[in-house]
């Protein structure tokens, strides 16, 4: 038992803190960047966006249960339990959300010029911007339905059904459909795994054109170098599909914990994959994307070390300079 709570412990740690560390990062370059009057690409506004919710996914969720797996799981009343998963569903919904709009936009970019897709394409940084206030908007609005129901750890004894997270309890009176409730909060998130499945076919399908049409003008034995358009969508291309496998899992995993009363192990491994991507995503895209090492090179140019203070020197410059001194 001691092994496993270590083992616990060390994952959430690991995972929560690298994945804070990552996220930081590069929300902190792109930020700085912007700032310093570079020029960024329309996409890294939607991964500014997708490097801050995520965040939020890791502290909202990370360290209240990296806390529980040490033993305290009533260090949260109600308000804090209403305010905790309140603002970890909000980040959650919007890092879905801002994963669909990453795909798409990278659609919309590397489309052809005769594609119904041209109007949008000339005006996609301020399409993206209104995206993300709209997401923010609809999901302030929508998770406002789990400050009813977030309970501190004991939760209310007026209740039938009592949903335990750990450190914290969801209560649904007896006239809720619990099945119609997990229906209607999983159905947005339904259209944009959809959305982002549609959008993934579009461009591998664009992909495998253009790889067709440059065998086809350089010969069979050409071996053409990826462009930094097919490496940044190859990356949201890995992005999209590595959400979209651990989402599905944490779904699962999401459905046994509503639907019947689950043991602390199967808390521990929804929670352990819901925060896997907004932890491995940072790494990702440091990894494989050249722009993002760009960055970082000509944001060292810029930052220059100040002259060192040198006391010799200005003495002799000031002999030198004023004409009163005589010179030895």
């Amino acid at each position: 038992m001691i092994s496993k709570d270590l083992a616990l412990r060390f994952c959430f740690l690991t995972q929560t803190g690298f994945g804070a560390l990552g996220n930081s990062f590069l929300l902190g370059l792109y930020t700085i960047t912007f700032l310093t009057g570079c020029r960024l690409r329309p996409i890294d506004f939607v991964l500014i966006h997708l490097a801050f919710v995520n965040d939020l996914v890791l502290l909202s969720k990370g360290i209240p249960q990296t806390m529980a797996t040490f033993g305290f799981n009533n260090f949260l009343d109600d308000v804090g339990c209403k305010f905790v998963f309140y603002i970890h569903q909000i980040a959650r919904d919007l890092s879905l959300s801002t994963t669909c709009l990453l795909s798409t936009s990278q659609a919309i970019i590397i489309s052809p010029k005769n594609s119904r897709w041209i109007t949008f394409k000339a005006r996609i940084s301020k399409y993206i911007v209104q995206c993300c206030f709209l997401c923010w908007t609809l999901h302030l609005l929508t998770n406002s339905i789990i400050l009813m129901y977030m309970k501190g750890p004991k939760g209310s004894k007026n209740i039938t059904e009592i949903k335990n997270f750990i450190y914290c309890s969801a209560t649904f009176s007896p006239s809720i459909n619990i099945a119609l409730y997990v229906f209607l909060m999983s159905l947005p998130d339904i259209i944009y795994v959809g959305i982002m499945v549609c959008t993934n076919g579009y461009i591998m399908l664009i992909l495998y054109r253009h790889h067709q049409r440059v065998l086809y003008l350089h010969g069979r034995n050409y071996t053409p170098r990826d462009s930094p358009e097919n490496r940044a969508t190859q990356t949201i291309l890995l992005l999209v599909n590595m959400f979209v496998s651990f989402y599905s899992l944490n779904s699962i995993l999401a459905l046994l914990i509503y639907f019947r009363k689950p043991p602390s192990w199967l808390v521990h491994t929804s929670v352990f994959l819901a925060a896997c991507f907004p932890s491995c995503s940072p790494f990702v895209l440091i990894i494989s994307d050249s722009q993002i090492l760009k960055y970082y090179l000509a944001l060292c140019r810029k930052i220059k070390p100040l002259p060192q203070y040198n006391p010799d020197k200005i003495q002799l410059s000031d002999t030198v300079d004023r004409p009163d001194v005589k010179k030895s």
